[in-house]
């Protein structure tokens, strides 16, 4: 007998009509209703977390912040940012952020592209005609590209802590500097190399574009729409008593670093902000997720916020580490526009990116199926920030028990359930609105029969089937229950008006 019979599945149809899949499309969703309560659970041993740590690794403060949902849920801060004035941090208190700046720059460039303004497969001398006689290493190289330059493989060197120390160069500075040449570690387009150069000269980009200074523009563009007004490019602007002194310890003592100005450098690293103020754009990272159908208002399209997520240089493969329940595995830390694309050894994904200068240390990184992330500050040189913020993640989830974002079945994806549970195991009457026009072909009737029948007996009595568990619209599983054991069914269907089954798999487990 038929599953379809002996489970009553009343919503099978035998005609199919054209689903439309634009408007059926569902977004991934939360499933656990205690799930903000849970996260609220953990704040008291968060903020320990953290203040142990500052402690344990002499930081003279440290701030965080953890945003939910697009929205600062909690925030927290200990120490001092100003020893002189003794000054203790809060969470409105104004920190270097440095190259934590540079996915500001690739979010301005995106804006500027998305309002037809520029390509990102433009040459650099479009914008930067000083670029145009540069020497390459290999006379068969291509031209730099403002693609190459966001994802750092313009054949620059790698230029920590150089780069630093530059910050406050003006414009005019940077344009001479083409215009003496450069030196290239790398022909272009053929290695990751990290460069605060390339970010800089994006600023040079967004300036002769918009017709404003990079400071300027980032301003309107991204600052001011978020409602960012305690996010500052010059030190000298922060209120006094915001500012976080950067120090370095030297003779047991803590000392404060020169300040630099924000000049052409400014674009790859010169950004000084709160964890209130960087929040909010967290806020925007996290709102872009998952696609969906809704209004799209934020000051950059949701799509160009996601590009900026994507993988798209040469990832590094971190072998030979280890989970957290001590398995070998590895790592893949590729770079976006202005960010990290990592995934740990769960296959957990996170976007990311740390700051450090002379007397601070930052990173932020969010998690997209989770829809929460951590920002972290410190006023001490090259701070250590990564270590705590792993760990943060990494207890929230514990702690808190979260799961990422479950993708509802579609509709087609629960009618071809009906239609196999109509079929199996016996493979008859198997219309043409179910299968595709390959399925046939690639399966004989009878192999399919006999594995079918074969598996079937082998689980016994059916108990019950699961509701499809999707792999995306047009892909999935369900599990039929047995008295001896279940079975996996997979499907996946074809890219036709009205999807068909065009590969099919059947395992008992």
């Amino acid at each position: 007998m038929k599953i379809y019979h002996l489970l009553s599945i009343s919503f099978y149809f035998l005609c199919t009509t054209t689903l439309s899949f634009a408007q059926d499309y569902k977004p991934p969703v939360f499933t656990d209703e205690n799930r903000m309560q849970k996260i609220e659970d953990t704040y008291q041993k968060l903020d320990q977390l953290f203040e142990d740590y500052g402690k344990k690794h002499d930081l003279p403060s440290i701030s965080y912040g953890l945003v939910v949902d697009g929205k600062l849920a909690h925030a927290a801060s200990f120490g001092t940012i100003n020893y002189e004035r003794n000054l203790k941090a809060s969470p409105q208190s104004d920190y270097h952020i440095a190259s934590m700046t540079k996915s500001f720059t690739a979010m301005a460039i995106l804006k500027l592209r998305d309002q037809g303004k520029l390509s990102l497969d433009d040459p650099l001398e479009k914008y930067v005609p000083e670029a145009k006689n540069l020497r390459t290493l290999t006379t068969d190289s291509p031209k730099i590209t403002i693609r190459d330059l966001l994802t750092h493989h313009a054949g620059f060197p790698e230029d920590n802590p150089w780069g630093d120390r530059q910050l406050g160069q003006p414009d005019q500075w940077l344009e001479n500097l083409y215009t003496e040449g450069l030196s290239f570690s790398t022909p272009p387009e053929t290695a990751y190399e990290y460069s605060n150069l390339g970010f800089s000269t994006l600023g040079l980009v967004i300036k002769k574009v918009s017709g404003k200074t990079y400071q300027e523009y980032i301003k309107e563009a991204i600052f001011e729409p978020l409602g960012m007004n305690d996010t500052y490019w010059e030190y000298s602007e922060v209120p006094q008593d915001q500012f976080a002194v950067g120090y370095r310890k030297e003779k047991g003592k803590f000392v404060a670093q020169p300040l630099l100005h924000s000049g052409s450098f400014g674009a790859m690293g010169g950004l000084i902000t709160s964890v209130e103020d960087f929040s909010k754009y967290m806020g925007l990272h996290l709102a872009a997720w998952p696609p969906r159908n809704d209004e799209d208002s934020g000051p950059v399209k949701r799509s160009s916020i996601r590009e900026m997520h994507h993988p798209w240089n040469f990832a590094t493969v971190l072998t030979n580490q280890k989970n957290e329940k001590g398995e070998d595995c590895f790592i893949i830390d590729a770079y976006g526009y202005g960010l990290h694309h990592y995934e740990n050894c769960d296959g957990r994904v996170s976007v990311w990116h740390s700051g450090g200068l002379p007397g601070y240390g930052s990173r932020w990184r969010i998690l997209p199926d989770y829809g929460f992330g951590f920002v972290v500050f410190a006023n001490k040189t090259y701070a250590p920030t990564g270590p705590i913020l792993d760990e943060a993640i990494n207890k929230l989830i514990q702690w808190a028990d979260l799961s990422p974002r479950t993708l509802p079945p579609s509709k087609v994806l629960e009618q071809r359930k009906a239609d196999l549970l109509s079929v199996l195991p016996e493979w008859k009457n198997t219309a043409p609105e179910i299968f595709a026009d390959n399925f046939f072909n690639d399966n004989f009737v009878s192999d399919l029969q006999e594995k079918s029948q074969k598996a079937f007996d082998q689980i016994g009595p059916i108990q019950t089937v699961s509701a499809v568990v999707p792999e995306n619209q047009l892909r999935g599983y369900f599990t039929v229950k047995g008295e001896k054991g279940n079975l996996k069914v997979w499907f996946s269907l074809s890219p036709e008006p009205s999807p068909k089954i065009q590969a099919f798999r059947i395992q008992v487990e």
